[in-house]
């Protein structure tokens, strides 16, 4: 049973490099909700803050957590393990705040299989194209052939989850992209799907 003094949530999923972090960050900025910040084993890139982007932990850190039950949700990615703790989540929303999940499809899934007492809202963000996903794959640093290679190939296999979510929207314009997200939040847009679909098509 949902409490309405309970906050919702909210997950935003994506191939790399379609823009979910940029976005789960605006949206915490300007309309105040809390990111459930998450575990990963990965190297901390130039700018990134531990305990801010991500809690950077040891392999080993991670497998104890795992055996703990700790997380409501965690993912091997590109040989990577990442994972939202119950306790940062469930505080959070038990004090009234909105949630944000920057997570992919296998964090999602398992996120929608187990029973909460919380709502649960789910977008998948999509680039304008294949072209422009690579474009901002290389602007952010990307640098290895193999690495951009490996995750053009991986947008192959996320894209084709995109109808598990409750919206799907297109990042090609920042501020638009956002605008649309808060608009079905508060039920002031219709969702189209049949425009997702011909832009699904048209990429794959």
């Amino acid at each position: 049973m949902f409490s309405n003094k309970d906050g919702k949530m909210i997950i935003l999923s994506s191939p790399s490099g379609a823009g979910k972090t940029t976005l789960v960050k605006k949206i915490s900025k300007e309309k105040k909700y809390k990111i459930s910040v998450s575990h990963t084993t990965r190297q901390p890139r130039d700018n990134e803050v531990n305990g801010v982007d991500y809690f950077f932990v040891k392999q080993s850190e991670f497998q104890i957590l795992i055996k703990k039950n700790a997380f409501l949700e965690y993912a091997n990615v590109f040989e990577n393990m990442y994972g939202s703790t119950k306790d940062q989540v469930f505080n959070n929303l038990e004090k009234g705040h909105n949630v944000l999940f920057d997570i992919d499809w296998q964090g999602a899934q398992q996120i929608k299989k187990q029973t909460l007492d919380f709502k649960l809202v789910t977008f998948f963000i999509l680039p304008p194209s294949r072209e422009i996903l690579l474009q901002r794959l290389v602007a952010r640093g990307e640098t290895k052939n193999e690495i951009i290679e490996m995750r053009m190939k991986q947008f192959d296999t996320d894209v084709l989850h995109w109808n598990e979510y409750d919206y799907v929207v297109i990042n090609e314009d920042l501020n638009k992209c956002y605008n649309e997200i808060i608009g079905y939040l508060e039920n002031t847009l219709v969702y189209d799907k049949n425009k997702i679909d011909k832009h699904i098509r048209e990429m794959i």
